[in-house]
Protein backbone atom coordinates (compact mmCIF):
# COMPACT_ATOMS: atom_id res chain seq x y z
CA UNK A 1 0.00 0.00 0.00
CA UNK A 2 1.75 2.88 -0.97
CA UNK A 3 -0.34 6.20 0.27
CA UNK A 4 -0.43 9.49 -1.27
CA UNK A 5 -2.13 12.88 -0.17
CA UNK A 6 -3.95 14.81 -2.60
CA UNK A 7 -5.83 17.67 -2.82
CA UNK A 8 -9.69 16.24 -2.00
CA UNK A 9 -11.19 18.32 -4.76
CA UNK A 10 -9.76 15.90 -7.29
CA UNK A 11 -11.75 12.85 -5.85
CA UNK A 12 -15.03 14.49 -6.00
CA UNK A 13 -15.82 13.44 -9.40
CA UNK A 14 -15.33 9.85 -8.54
CA UNK A 15 -16.86 9.91 -5.22
CA UNK A 16 -20.48 7.96 -5.46
CA UNK A 17 -23.50 9.58 -4.43
CA UNK A 18 -24.73 9.24 -0.51
CA UNK A 19 -21.21 9.05 0.29
CA UNK A 20 -18.48 11.41 1.77
CA UNK A 21 -14.70 11.36 1.61
CA UNK A 22 -13.47 10.10 4.67
CA UNK A 23 -10.01 12.04 5.95
CA UNK A 24 -6.85 10.85 7.97
CA UNK A 25 -5.87 14.22 10.02
CA UNK A 26 -7.73 16.28 7.61
CA UNK A 27 -5.60 14.69 4.45
CA UNK A 28 -7.49 12.78 1.87
CA UNK A 29 -5.25 9.89 0.95
CA UNK A 30 -5.36 7.67 -2.44
CA UNK A 31 -3.91 4.29 -2.07
CA UNK A 32 -1.41 2.28 -4.93
CA UNK A 33 -2.56 -1.26 -4.01
CA UNK A 34 -0.68 -4.50 -5.01
CA UNK A 35 -1.88 -7.84 -3.99
CA UNK A 36 -2.48 -11.52 -5.14
CA UNK A 37 -5.71 -13.11 -4.91
CA UNK A 38 -5.38 -16.50 -3.90
CA UNK A 39 -7.92 -19.66 -4.03
CA UNK A 40 -10.63 -17.41 -5.33
CA UNK A 41 -14.37 -18.73 -5.88
CA UNK A 42 -16.89 -16.81 -7.20
CA UNK A 43 -20.50 -17.79 -5.60
CA UNK A 44 -18.17 -20.97 -4.38
CA UNK A 45 -16.98 -22.25 -6.90
CA UNK A 46 -13.42 -22.20 -7.99
CA UNK A 47 -13.16 -20.94 -12.06
CA UNK A 48 -10.55 -22.99 -14.00
CA UNK A 49 -7.42 -20.64 -14.39
CA UNK A 50 -8.66 -18.10 -12.56
CA UNK A 51 -7.95 -18.39 -8.82
CA UNK A 52 -4.86 -17.16 -8.27
CA UNK A 53 -3.95 -13.64 -10.00
CA UNK A 54 -2.06 -10.50 -9.59
CA UNK A 55 -4.58 -6.90 -8.96
CA UNK A 56 -3.23 -3.75 -8.88
CA UNK A 57 -5.37 -1.01 -7.60
CA UNK A 58 -5.67 2.80 -7.05
CA UNK A 59 -8.52 3.74 -4.31
CA UNK A 60 -9.86 6.07 -2.13
CA UNK A 61 -11.24 6.34 1.64
CA UNK A 62 -14.90 7.73 1.94
CA UNK A 63 -17.67 6.66 4.34
CA UNK A 64 -21.64 6.52 4.32
CA UNK A 65 -24.29 7.55 7.18
CA UNK A 66 -27.15 4.42 7.44
CA UNK A 67 -29.06 6.56 9.00
CA UNK A 68 -27.42 5.26 12.37
CA UNK A 69 -23.83 5.05 11.74
CA UNK A 70 -21.31 6.20 9.47
CA UNK A 71 -19.64 3.33 7.48
CA UNK A 72 -16.37 3.71 6.14
CA UNK A 73 -15.56 2.17 2.88
CA UNK A 74 -13.36 2.52 -0.23
CA UNK A 75 -13.71 3.83 -3.57
CA UNK A 76 -11.96 2.66 -6.69
CA UNK A 77 -10.31 4.42 -9.60
CA UNK A 78 -8.49 2.22 -11.19
CA UNK A 79 -8.43 -2.00 -10.97
CA UNK A 80 -6.41 -3.90 -13.27
CA UNK A 81 -6.13 -7.79 -13.27
CA UNK A 82 -4.67 -9.91 -16.00
CA UNK A 83 -7.63 -11.68 -17.33
CA UNK A 84 -10.54 -10.49 -19.54
CA UNK A 85 -13.17 -12.75 -17.35
CA UNK A 86 -12.28 -11.28 -13.90
CA UNK A 87 -13.04 -7.64 -14.94
CA UNK A 88 -16.02 -8.72 -16.63
CA UNK A 89 -17.65 -10.11 -13.80
CA UNK A 90 -16.68 -7.99 -11.05
CA UNK A 91 -17.80 -4.97 -13.28
CA UNK A 92 -21.48 -6.73 -13.80
CA UNK A 93 -21.73 -7.82 -10.69
CA UNK A 94 -20.56 -4.82 -8.57
CA UNK A 95 -19.93 -2.04 -11.27
CA UNK A 96 -16.53 -2.29 -10.46
CA UNK A 97 -13.39 -0.43 -12.36
CA UNK A 98 -11.95 -3.39 -13.85
CA UNK A 99 -9.63 -3.50 -16.64
CA UNK A 100 -6.83 -5.88 -18.07
CA UNK A 101 -3.18 -5.94 -18.85
CA UNK A 102 -0.34 -7.63 -18.63
CA UNK A 103 1.31 -9.05 -15.54
CA UNK A 104 3.77 -10.72 -13.44
CA UNK A 105 4.78 -10.73 -9.61
CA UNK A 106 7.23 -11.95 -7.52
CA UNK A 107 7.85 -12.97 -4.38
CA UNK A 108 11.44 -13.14 -2.39
CA UNK A 109 11.85 -14.24 1.47
CA UNK A 110 14.34 -15.46 3.52
CA UNK A 111 14.65 -15.60 7.52
CA UNK A 112 14.82 -12.16 7.83
CA UNK A 113 13.41 -10.18 5.02
CA UNK A 114 10.62 -9.90 2.30
CA UNK A 115 10.73 -8.59 -0.89
CA UNK A 116 7.74 -8.54 -3.63
CA UNK A 117 7.04 -6.70 -6.32
CA UNK A 118 4.03 -6.22 -8.82
CA UNK A 119 5.20 -5.27 -12.82
CA UNK A 120 1.65 -4.52 -15.19
CA UNK A 121 1.97 -3.17 -18.74
CA UNK A 122 -0.79 -2.41 -21.52
CA UNK A 123 0.04 -1.29 -24.90
CA UNK A 124 3.49 -0.70 -24.66
CA UNK A 125 7.02 -1.97 -24.08
CA UNK A 126 7.49 -0.49 -20.55
CA UNK A 127 7.00 -2.22 -17.53
CA UNK A 128 4.77 -0.26 -14.45
CA UNK A 129 5.88 -1.62 -11.42
CA UNK A 130 5.54 -1.65 -7.58
CA UNK A 131 8.25 -3.19 -5.37
CA UNK A 132 8.82 -3.04 -1.04
CA UNK A 133 11.31 -4.76 0.94
CA UNK A 134 10.53 -5.72 4.66
CA UNK A 135 11.17 -7.22 7.72
CA UNK A 136 10.01 -10.26 8.26
CA UNK A 137 8.83 -9.77 11.73
CA UNK A 138 4.76 -9.47 12.01
CA UNK A 139 2.96 -6.51 14.01
CA UNK A 140 -0.10 -5.30 15.09
CA UNK A 141 -1.32 -2.35 13.69
CA UNK A 142 -1.43 0.64 16.57
CA UNK A 143 -4.63 1.82 17.01
CA UNK A 144 -5.73 5.31 15.90
CA UNK A 145 -2.60 4.97 13.29
CA UNK A 146 -2.31 6.15 9.97
CA UNK A 147 -1.84 2.21 9.26
CA UNK A 148 -5.23 1.74 11.04
CA UNK A 149 -7.20 3.79 8.82
CA UNK A 150 -5.63 2.49 5.89
CA UNK A 151 -6.87 -0.95 6.61
CA UNK A 152 -9.38 -0.87 8.39
CA UNK A 153 -12.18 0.06 5.81
CA UNK A 154 -14.55 -2.83 5.23
CA UNK A 155 -17.61 -1.32 2.63
CA UNK A 156 -17.25 -0.79 -1.18
CA UNK A 157 -18.73 1.55 -2.63
CA UNK A 158 -19.61 1.77 -6.26
CA UNK A 159 -22.32 4.19 -7.97
CA UNK A 160 -25.16 2.39 -10.30
CA UNK A 161 -26.84 5.13 -11.90
CA UNK A 162 -27.87 8.96 -10.93
CA UNK A 163 -29.29 7.73 -7.91
CA UNK A 164 -27.95 4.69 -6.67
CA UNK A 165 -25.20 3.62 -5.41
CA UNK A 166 -23.63 -0.14 -4.69
CA UNK A 167 -22.51 -1.30 -1.37
CA UNK A 168 -20.90 -4.51 -0.33
CA UNK A 169 -19.30 -5.37 2.88
CA UNK A 170 -15.46 -7.44 3.02
CA UNK A 171 -14.45 -9.85 6.25
CA UNK A 172 -11.83 -10.51 6.97
CA UNK A 173 -9.68 -10.78 10.64
CA UNK A 174 -7.69 -7.62 11.39
CA UNK A 175 -4.46 -8.20 9.58
CA UNK A 176 -0.92 -7.81 10.83
CA UNK A 177 1.71 -5.79 9.04
CA UNK A 178 6.03 -5.88 8.18
CA UNK A 179 7.86 -3.01 8.48
CA UNK A 180 8.61 -1.72 5.25
CA UNK A 181 12.36 -0.48 4.66
CA UNK A 182 12.56 0.24 1.32
CA UNK A 183 10.11 0.60 -1.79
CA UNK A 184 10.12 1.93 -5.52
CA UNK A 185 6.76 2.83 -7.58
CA UNK A 186 7.57 3.15 -11.17
CA UNK A 187 4.57 4.11 -13.49
CA UNK A 188 2.93 6.40 -15.96
CA UNK A 189 0.44 8.25 -13.73
CA UNK A 190 -0.98 10.43 -16.50
CA UNK A 191 -1.86 6.75 -18.54
CA UNK A 192 -3.09 4.93 -16.11
CA UNK A 193 -4.94 6.92 -13.69
CA UNK A 194 -5.47 10.64 -15.78
CA UNK A 195 -3.81 14.10 -15.67
CA UNK A 196 -5.42 14.83 -12.01
CA UNK A 197 -3.35 12.31 -9.89
CA UNK A 198 0.12 13.42 -12.10
CA UNK A 199 0.89 16.58 -9.32
CA UNK A 200 0.51 13.68 -6.34
CA UNK A 201 1.61 11.08 -6.97
CA UNK A 202 5.44 11.63 -6.65
CA UNK A 203 7.43 11.59 -3.57
CA UNK A 204 6.32 15.23 -2.12
CA UNK A 205 2.99 13.99 -1.39
CA UNK A 206 4.20 10.61 -0.05
CA UNK A 207 2.10 9.72 3.11
CA UNK A 208 3.12 5.94 4.07
CA UNK A 209 4.44 2.76 3.13
CA UNK A 210 2.35 -0.66 4.52
CA UNK A 211 2.85 -4.31 3.70
CA UNK A 212 0.26 -6.48 5.49
CA UNK A 213 0.03 -10.25 5.47
CA UNK A 214 -3.59 -10.91 3.77
CA UNK A 215 -5.95 -13.53 4.96
CA UNK A 216 -9.22 -15.02 3.96
CA UNK A 217 -11.78 -12.88 2.71
CA UNK A 218 -15.42 -12.67 1.90
CA UNK A 219 -17.10 -9.96 -0.15
CA UNK A 220 -20.52 -10.36 0.16
CA UNK A 221 -23.12 -9.70 -2.24
CA UNK A 222 -24.25 -6.15 -3.16
CA UNK A 223 -26.89 -4.14 -1.67
CA UNK A 224 -28.23 -0.67 -3.27
CA UNK A 225 -28.46 2.41 -1.39
CA UNK A 226 -31.18 4.79 -3.64
CA UNK A 227 -32.16 8.26 -3.16
CA UNK A 228 -35.96 8.32 -1.05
Amino acid sequence: MINYEVNPEILKKYLPIHTELDLYNGKALVSIVGFMFKNTKVFGLKWPFHTNFEEVNLRFYIKHFDGEKWNRGVAFISEIVPKPAISIIANALYNEHYSTAKMKNLLIENDEKLEIEYHWKRGTNVWNYMKVVANKKLNKIPENSEEEFIFEHYMGYNQLDDKTTIEYCLEHPRWMTYKVENFELNCNVQNLYGKDFVPFINPSYLSSVFLAKGSDVIVRKPTYISAK
